[in-house]
């Protein structure tokens, strides 16, 4: 076993603090990693409050790891010691079923090992990234581009194959118009994604505040939805929508936007059900689809995407010993766009 340090939430609700805890030791496929940036992602906070209903305590949260591969498995071909290597949401799946063998591990019928607060067959708690290392099997270690910085590569672990997934799925390309709902960590990833693909993006936003960062950021339009003229205006005008905001709101406002036929998807996980009418689907076709993350050969192909158009998040990099005060901060929106933790100050 190996020991190691992390910061972890002992119980729902309780401040994130110093914690020590033992990672398995290297098996034959096995890769350690010496973890050196661990980014934020909303569902970390969820998760730590238990707002989802299906955490385990105590919880080293983190699924946005970076790190430099300090040790390999005997029968790992891969990767070697000294590879700046990723893992990102999961760190296990059943290989087996029909979702696996085709590159769709997050929607593994036997059940996705998260990379946190999941149990894997022996009955271990799994431990994320908010920590000094981490052992996973090679099949779900992720290659970084040398051409993406550590920092600005960690949240592309989560809010980028989240919002590059759906982006790809349904096409989403040039001559579209899509609609990127919320800027925030997931959604100034998806602006950037998006105008990368020849896409002309809107973002819709509650914050007047946000408009000069969209138009930085790729936007061709932007839109305050709190103005009532702005969802009369924008009627059928969207062929895609991406809605990536986790708190509760209206689906059928923005479900009105769509063209015939259009799509909208959601990526967002707020905490309580949002009532959809069916007027908003029916009266022009429309469809309300979901999506979540990314298998693991996709979110390689995001990673070399993302470094061939030079695309990293906007970070905000912390000590670990801020990630309370980081949390609040999420929840208030004010961050640019993501904070990921240095994890040479853990130690």
């Amino acid at each position: 076993m190996l020991a190691t340090k992390g910061y972890a939430a002992l119980t729902a609700n309780a401040a994130l603090q110093p914690f020590s805890f033992e990672r398995r030791a290297v098996g034959e496929r096995d890769i350690r990693i010496e973890i050196t940036h661990c980014g934020i992602c909303h569902s970390d906070i969820h998760q730590a409050r238990n707002e989802w209903g299906i955490s385990l305590f105590p919880m080293v949260p983190g699924h946005e790891i970076i790190g430099t591969v300090a040790q390999v498995g005997a029968a790992v071909t891969a990767f070697k010691v000294g590879d700046r290597a990723g893992v990102g949401c999961f760190v296990d799946s059943c290989r087996t079923c029909t979702a696996c063998r085709e590159g769709l591990e997050q929607y593994c019928d036997g059940g996705t090992l998260w990379t946190y607060s999941g149990q894997d067959t022996a009955g271990q708690v799994t431990q994320g990234g908010y920590s000094t290392q981490i052992v996973v099997d090679e099949h779900y270690v992720l290659r970084i581009p040398s051409a993406l910085s550590p920092a600005g590569a960690a949240p592309l672990l989560c809010a980028g194959i989240t919002t590059y997934s759906p982006l790809r799925q349904w096409g989403v390309g040039k001559y579209h118009k899509l609609a990127v709902v919320g800027l925030g960590g997931l959604g100034h990833m998806a602006v950037k994604i998006a105008k990368a693909m020849g896409t002309e993006v809107t973002v819709l936003s509650t914050s007047e505040k946000k408009r000069e960062d969209a138009k930085r950021l790729g936007a061709a339009n932007f839109a305050v939805t709190s103005h009532p003229e702005t969802l009369s205006k924008l009627q059928g005008y969207f062929h895609f929508i991406l809605d990536t905001v986790s708190a509760p709101h209206d689906y059928n406002a923005y479900l009105n936007l769509l063209r015939t036929d259009g799509t909208m998807i959601l990526v967002g996980a707020p905490e309580t059900p949002t009532p959809v009418e069916a007027f908003s689907l029916i009266s022009k076709r429309r469809r309300l689809a979901g999506s979540l993350i990314g298998g693991i050969k996709e979110t390689q192909q995001m990673l070399d995407f993302c470094a061939t158009h030079k695309i990293e998040s906007d970070v905000e990099v912390i000590p670990i010993q801020q990630v309370n005060e980081a949390y609040e901060r999420v929840l208030k929106s004010d961050v640019r766009y993501r904070f990921v933790i240095d994890m040479a100050s853990l130690k």
